[in-house]
């Protein structure tokens, strides 16, 4: 038995982050200079101890597939428990891909049901936080609760983007409104969620039969529970947290790691370390006439030119009278020689020609290239933008 099992929702199609998830799922996206996405998901359950978790996959899998394997980056390679895969797939009774959150979870009441736990957290692989999911266990067990959402303040201005959870003054939710035109509080729902089991696989199963469901938690099953009565209480998160959904704001939580200490995004911290696969490339090499400044520069990087405030992934290579501002580099990128990039995100193993000039304006989104999308804008403007 185990007391708590996570299932870790990784299917994202991520649309909106474009080229970006083309051919990747949106957990797999590199993040922070050696990092995925995902990582921030993975280590949060490493270092809280739970040591038995479902990732859920379905779109793109293979590079997120791949970037796991057995667990061991997170310490989760255990013969009883740790990390294990779990697509969707068609058994003699039926089944087909995942319709919605709630569905993945109950097409998998089979996998939690062999470690019959007495509470599921169900987490999502594509935000970025670091969260110690023990306290949030802590509070579901004191307050005796069917269901705990984490929550975090919003900007006012803002929150009408997200779903809202109304509260009474000890925290118990007794409203929930997806996305209200007038909110009556900033308190913003994670999709992080702490059950106990019996309560809802009651629900997931009877939601499970409802032809006209959308079979989600935050449409369906939240929502239900509040008509029913249960007790739902709201764990109130202090930290940073962010739902790289779009380009601009997975540019601006790569930037946001630039600045940490004001944000608390510590890669640094010893006590909660981000953890991932190791690349095994050496030292990153910094040329006698390199200017580098407020930027992440990687292993196996050679710079030569100007990297300002910019993070630069592993293995890329920068050549002389190259200027990188504001700008993400993923694993693999060569910039040749006088080329200049503002604003951009480069996505892995481009080839960027000498004297390439690439740059969005502070009110534009960043501009995403790969070498198709490069040689296309190369091939428009005749060697430059």
């Amino acid at each position: 038995m185990k007391e708590c099992v996570g299932m870790l929702l990784a299917g994202g199609e991520g649309k909106r982050l474009g080229a970006l998830t083309h051919h990747i799922a949106k957990p797999a996206v590199p993040f922070g200079g050696k990092y995925r996405i995902i990582d921030f998901t993975l280590s949060n359950c490493s270092n809280s101890n739970i040591q038995t978790l479902g990732v859920l996959t379905q779109y793109s899998p293979l590079e997120l597939n791949k970037h796991i394997g057995n667990g061991k980056p997170w310490d989760m390679d255990r013969r009883n428990g740790g990390v294990i895969l779990l697509s969707p797939y068609t058994a003699k009774t039926g089944g087909d891909w995942y319709s919605g959150t709630a569905d993945a979870i109950y097409q998998n009441i089979h996998f939690i049901n062999q470690y019959n736990p007495k509470y599921v957290l169900v987490i999502s692989g594509d935000h970025i936080y670091q969260m110690d999911y023990q306290k949030l266990l802590a509070q579901h067990k004191e307050t005796n609760a069917d269901a705990t959402i984490s929550v975090i303040e919003v900007p006012w201005e803002e929150a009408s983007r997200f779903g809202i959870l109304n509260t009474t003054d000890n925290l118990r939710i007794y409203e929930f409104e997806e996305k209200p035109a007038q909110p009556q509080n900033n308190l913003a729902s994670m999709g992080i969620y702490m059950f106990t089991w019996e309560t809802l696989k009651a629900y997931l199963m009877k939601d499970s039969r409802q032809k006209n469901s959308s079979h989600d938690f935050g449409k369906d099953i939240i929502p239900k529970m509040l008509q029913d009565n249960k007790r739902l209480y709201a764990y109130q998160f202090q930290g940073y947290w962010k739902d790289v959904g779009t380009v601009q704001s997975y540019w601006e939580a790569n930037m946001d790691l630039l600045d940490e200490e004001d944000w608390g995004l510590a890669l640094n911290n010893q006590n909660w370390r981000i953890y991932t696969k190791d690349s095994n490339f050496p030292p990153q090499f910094i040329g006698g006439n390199a200017v580098v400044n407020h930027s992440m520069v990687n292993s196996g990087c050679f710079v030569y030119g100007k990297v300002d405030s910019s993070v630069l992934f592993t293995n890329v290579r920068v050549e002389e009278g190259c200027t990188i501002k504001q700008s993400i580099i993923h694993p693999g990128v060569n910039v040749g020689r006088n080329s200049n990039l503002e604003r951009v995100i480069v996505m892995e193993n481009t080839e960027i020609p000498e004297g390439t000039n690439i740059r969005a304006g502070e009110k534009e989104e960043p501009v995403v290239i790969n070498q198709d999308i490069l040689d296309g804008m190369l091939a428009m403007t005749g060697g430059g933008k």
